[in-house]
């Protein structure tokens, strides 16, 4: 029988606890695969020595493929498995932690938001291993 939790703990801890699917290195990631998304996708735009930040929403396909190109930037040629090891293992994860996150009050969403945006956006095997395999030997080549 699960013990209670204090109500004092950290909502992240708390759900932690709850649901065990995921690592807290799998909440990081998503968290941080947001801020890629928005200064990739977001930048600002400058005026002279002023910039202007002008939010664009950040849809599940668009993090989707932010945590694709964060995962290859930071973790190579072992992007799958080090995700696998957070209990990462389809895009539909990462909705749900991003759904866990909201949750808690630690993201926000839109009111056209849906965990199901994020389902089937990629095959990991496909977008974290072998594109980045066949992305890797062109590089190699040139």
């Amino acid at each position: 029988m699960p013990r209670a939790i204090p109500d004092e703990v950290h909502p992240l801890i708390k759900l932690l606890c709850e649901d065990q699917r995921y690592k807290i290195d799998a909440y990081q990631f998503i968290r941080e695969g947001l801020r890629y998304a928005q200064k990739v996708l977001d930048p600002p735009q400058g005026e002279g020595d002023l910039e202007v930040k002008v939010s664009r929403h950040i849809s599940g396909q668009d993090l989707c493929h932010a945590l694709r190109h964060l995962a290859h930037d930071r973790y190579g040629y072992l992007a799958l498995p080090v995700l696998q090891s957070w209990g990462l293992r389809c895009t539909g994860d990462f909705g749900e932690v991003v759904y866990n996150l909201i949750k808690i009050g630690e993201m926000s969403k839109s009111p056209g938001d849906c965990r199901e945006h994020f389902d089937d956006v990629y095959d990991f095997e496909q977008a974290l291993l072998l594109d980045f395999a066949i992305s890797s030997t062109k590089e190699m080549v040139k």
